[in-house]
């Protein structure tokens, strides 16, 4: 299976024994949506529901920051997802969080896992069958282990020898809009660059062609084929990066989980204002 399928593909292969379909939707507060609600409304069959907000570490005051291992491989054992299953991740999410879905579960050790290129608005779009209510679930062993460092905030401070890309939007990037979250100021890490998220994808959702990606990146400054580091407003936007450069075969990106929610309410913090 490869790391992005088509609507054409799952629809081809639903049903298969080995192959689980995980909805990680997942809905900025301030929008009123909640991921649960939507996916009861609809979801793709046989599909269960990826609660990135509860798959977290509740102990951090970090929005969703990823949990223990541990506590990981129990919540994928109770939806029924083992490590060696073929595991497609979509969202219906204006902020494509089936990226976080995708960087989480290899984080922990599954081996096979896809993203769903246009995620569930294209595959309603298209006419496909979906279904309502609670999912239906049974056990499966998720022996989970870290694969992958995570690089933190007193690694940023102490210096890095690998770029920052930061994934939010330029306003909110370059200190011209306010921080959704209370607390958390304006701005960027000092030396960061900026590519938005949203420059990854088409209108349908769907991701931008090879050349293009490699494009967007190096306007950037960031070689593609390189580690670097990424980070967005709250550890989630910033995998749709790492998820781009592992189309273009690199799978050296690193996150930066706390990211901005984290950095920008210390006050201890360097903070940037204005373009990279």
């Amino acid at each position: 299976m490869d790391s992005l399928v088509s609507t054409d593909w799952l629809a081809e292969h639903l049903g298969e024994p080995d192959l689980r379909i995980v909805d990680a939707s997942w809905f900025m507060p301030a929008s009123g949506r909640k991921g649960a609600d939507e996916f009861r409304g609809a979801h793709i069959p046989g599909a269960v529901f990826f609660d990135i907000d509860e798959l977290s570490d509740k102990s951090n005051p970090a929005p969703h920051m990823l949990p223990s291992a541990s506590d990981f491989g129990a919540a994928m054992s109770r939806l029924g997802i083992g490590r060696d299953d073929r595991i497609v991740v979509y969202d219906n999410s204006p902020v494509r969080t089936a990226a976080r879905g995708w960087f989480m579960l290899r984080q922990f050790g599954a081996q096979n896992v896809a993203i769903l290129d246009g995620g569930f608005q294209k595959w309603t779009a298209e006419g496909r069958p979906t279904e309502r209510g609670e999912a239906n679930t049974a056990s499966a062993a998720f022996a989970a282990e870290a694969r992958a460092p995570i690089i933190t905030k007193q690694q940023i401070i102490d210096g890095l020898d690998t770029p920052l890309l930061d994934a939010r939007g330029r306003p909110r990037f370059e200190g011209d809009a306010p921080d959704p979250r209370p607390g958390v100021a304006p701005g960027h890490i000092p030396g960061a660059r900026n590519l938005p998220f949203e420059a990854l994808y088409n209108e349908d959702g769907t991701f931008k062609d090879r050349d293009t990606l490699e494009q967007l990146f190096e306007w950037e400054g960031i070689d593609p084929a390189k580690p670097f580091v990424a980070t967005c407003g709250s550890g989630v936007t910033a995998n749709s990066l790492i998820f781009a450069a592992h189309l273009l075969g690199n799978d050296e990106a690193r996150l930066y989980d706390g990211s901005w929610s984290e950095w920008g309410a210390d006050p201890a913090t360097p903070k940037a204002l204005g373009p990279a």
